[in-house]
This record gives structure tokens, C-alpha cells and sequence, in this order.
């Protein structure tokens, strides 16, 4: 879909809409009903028809926001910082290389507690060389301190979008926000989606609340991020007071996380899970998890497996960072196998990254049940209906057994 044609969606735009669009296009249209103070941009795919969108809404008017076209992914999130730390509301976004070359910005982000946005239209490693999807950029950074939201489609990008906004610039929150979504499948992805009426996302979002932190003045000059309290007793207490901030906002996510969901379904009347997804729980014996787009052809798996009498459901993550603990025990208490089915690689646990944090929380299970990770859809390649009724039967095969010790490749 051509850029050009973006400029006529924003028309009319006091009534709800049904458009055609891809979730690139659907990320940037949300961004321009937000009303951001500056976007700044530096294009690489599969992003990069996004920040074109944006470009274009500017160039023509339709979104009022200053618009930085940076020489490098470094000085976007530099730049979006010092507007931030003004009390601008910033949006930016991002994958693959171009997140690797931000990382000194992007790890100071969430420490100068800045509600910022960014998309990260998600990509595989970069070496064997890949410009396709996968999750690996987006996992490689999961313990930065961003809070991370995964969609499954291209309507749930675009609401998730506005919402972000909300979440990041919460009072208890006070963090930066990643909406990931899937590199081709979803960033070139075309479909129906509905577009809010701009008065309800105004009422919804309310004027931005960005600076109320730091009070940066150029009328009253303030150093940000100096070296903190020096060394000894004194100078790690203030940094342990840094982080235990931080942590805290982390966590006041997941419950801020829920209600604006519940917010913004009341409002719009589309209503999508907070944390997690439970699909087809209702009597399972075993479970899938799953992460973003994949989940559409997990759903269709189970759906046919169920019509055959298979007691199998899904849980599918949507807020990954915070990881929701509490939330997947309840989805998956009952339960007696567990497959998890990633779309990265957790190197140092010979598994998907996913599976880790599971197996983590899986602490606080009452018991112990078997769990496999599955690693697919691996620098673009899809994961299919007929993968997932190959997951759906090896996780099967383990409901009264042993996980396996080594993780399961599709696609090989």
C-alpha cells in the first residue's frame, strides 16, 4: 500500500472508520491520533515503511509534531530524550540493527524514568545474515527495562499504540514502552482494521503528563543523569533508591496495564487481554503458549483439534515485560503439559525465550508439570497450522511423562 495514501485516512476522522491497512501503516496512524509533540525516525526494515507513514502524515499537515530525521538510531532516542525531559510526548521506532545501535540510549531510557513509545517491528539476529522476522531483536533486550507488549494483529497494533501512551505516562508507571510487532507478517501484513473516533482517543488520553518528574526549566538549568552520590555507603543507597523505583513502576505496570485495557474497551468498544490470553482453556489437559502473530494459526490448530475431541487449549502472552507471573498460573493451574512455542532463541538455556520465563514462573506453580520449547519461524519463515498440530501432538505425548532435555526445532 503506497504511502501517499495515508494522508486520507485521518479525514472525517470525528466518526469510528473501517480501513484497509498494514500494521505499519496501522502503528503510525495511531501515533498521529495521539497527537505527539516529535517523532524522530531513521528508517530500516521491515520498519521502515512506518516512519515513512509518519513522515508523509507531517509533510501534509496532518499530524501536528515536530518531525527529526537523525543520522543514526543513537541520536533518535538521544533526541527523543532531551524532548522528553521538556515535557514532550515522543514516539520512535525501530528493529534489528538499528535497536543494537540505540543501546546506550535505550538502557538510559526507563533509568531517567521517561514515558516514551517505541515500536519495535520486530527482526531475527543479524548474522547469517537476515532482514526477516522474528523476535530475537526485541527478546535480546527484554531485561533493559522497557515494558513490552506483543500484538497479534494488526487492529490489536494499532489500539495497543494509543494505549502505550496511557501505560507509559501512568503516575505509577513512569516507564518507556515497546509495542512489538511481527516483522513481515504483521509490519507488511494487510487487513480490515477500525480506526477510533480522534474525540474518544482525546477524551481517553487526556493532555500529556510527561515532565512532571524532572522539571527540567531552561529558566531554572538542571544537570540530568550526573554520576550518582559518588562511592561508598552513601552514593549506592541513592542508586539502589534508583532502582528499586524502577522496579516498582515495573511492577505498578501490570495492574495499570489491566485497567487501561478496561479503560479503552469501554471507551472504543474493543476489548483485548491485558496480560495474558486464555483460548479454548475450558477442559484442557495441556496447553500451547504463544507469542504475537503466531497465535493466529495456533487457534485455528487447537480449533481443529478440539473438533476432534483433543484437550488442548492456548495461553498466549501479550505484556511480556513485566512478565505476568500471576496471571499464567492462573491460566495454566490446571494443566498437565505445557508446550512453548518461540520465535527466538535463549542461547544460554538451549531453549526460546518464552520457555525460560515460564520456567520461572513456574516456581510458584502448586506442582510440576512437564514443559517443552518449541523454536520456530526462525528469520521469516512461517509457522503453520500443520506445525501446530505437530506441537499439539508432542505436547500431548508428554502429559504423564518427562519434558525433553533439548528444545524442538520447526522448520528444520
Amino acid at each position: 500500500m503506497s504511502v501517499a495514501f495515508a494522508e486520507k485516512r485521518l479525514e472525517g476522522s470525528n466518526q469510528p472508520r473501517h480501513i484497509l491497512c498494514e500494521g505499519n501503516e496501522a502503528s503510525a496512524l495511531a501515533v498521529s491520533m495521539v497527537r505527539p509533540d516529535m517523532v524522530s525516525i531513521y528508517p530500516i526494515t521491515p520498519q521502515t515503511s512506518l516512519v515513512e507513514y509518519l513522515a508523509k502524515l507531517v509533510g501534509n499537515g496532518q499530524m501536528d509534531a515536530d518531525i527529526v530525521e537523525a543520522e543514526g538510531e543513537h541520536s533518535v532516542l538521544s533526541v527523543l530524550q532531551g524532548a522528553a525531559l521538556a515535557g514532550g510526548r515522543t514516539f520512535t521506532a525501530t528493529c534489528g540493527p538499528g535497536l543494537a545501535f540505540m543501546f546506550e540510549p535505550y538502557l538510559r531510557t526507563p533509568g531517567l524514568r521517561l514515558p516514551m513509545v517505541m515500536t519495535i517491528v520486530t527482526r531475527d539476529g543479524i548474522t547469517p545474515q537476515t532482514v526477516w522476522g522474528g523476535h530475537q531483536d526485541a527478546m535480546t533486550v527484554r531485561e533493559a527495562g522497557w515494558v513490552q507488549i506483543y500484538c497479534e494483529s494488526v487492529q490489536e497494533v494499532l489500539d495497543t499504540t494509543i494505549m502505550a501512551f496511557k501505560i507509559a505516562e501512568h503516575r505509577d508507571v513512569m516507564l518507556p514502552v515497546n509495542i512489538c510487532l511481527d516483522g513481515n507478517y504483521l509490519s507488511y501484513g494487510a487487513t480490515r482494521v477500525t480506526l477510533p473516533a480522534q474525540s474518544d482517543v482525546d477524551a481517553f488520553l487526556g493532555p500529556a503528563d510527561v515532565n512532571w518528574h524532572v522539571a527540567l526549566d531552561p529558566l531554572r538549568p538542571m544537570a540530568v543523569d550526573p554520576l550518582t552520590g559518588g562511592g561508598g555507603r552513601e552514593g549506592a543507597a541513592a542508586f539502589v533508591r534508583y532502582r528499586k523505583g524502577q522496579c516498582r513502576g515495573m511492577q505498578n505496570a501490570l495492574s495499570v496495564i489491566e485497567e487501561v485495557h478496561r479503560d479503552y474497551g469501554a471507551r472504543v468498544g474493543r476489548y483485548f487481554a491485558p496480560l495474558v490470553e486464555s483460548y479454548r482453556m475450558e477442559g484442557a489437559e495441556f496447553a500451547l503458549v504463544t507469542l504475537g502473530s503466531m497465535t493466529g494459526a495456533a487457534k485455528d490448530a487447537v480449533d481443529e483439534a478440539r473438533d476432534q475431541g483433543v484437550p488442548v487449549g492456548i495461553v498466549k502472552i501479550k505484556t511480556f515485560s513485566p512478565f505476568p507471573v500471576k496471571a499464567l498460573v492462573r491460566a495454566l493451574a490446571q494443566v498437565k503439559a505445557i508446550g512453548v512455542v518461540d520465535r527466538s532463541v535463549a542461547f544460554r538455556w538451549n531453549c526460546g525465550p518464552t520457555c525460560q520465563e515460564l520456567l520461572g514462573a513456574m516456581y510458584h506453580f502448586e506442582r510440576r508439570v512437564p514443559v517443552a520449547s518449541f523454536i520456530g519461524g526462525l528469520s521469516g519463515a512461517d509457522i503453520t497450522v500443520a506445525d501446530f498440530h505437530g506441537v499439539i501432538r508432542r505436547t500431548q505425548q508428554l502429559v504423564g511423562g518427562r519434558a525433553p532435555t533439548e528444545p524442538i526445532w520447526i522448520n528444520e
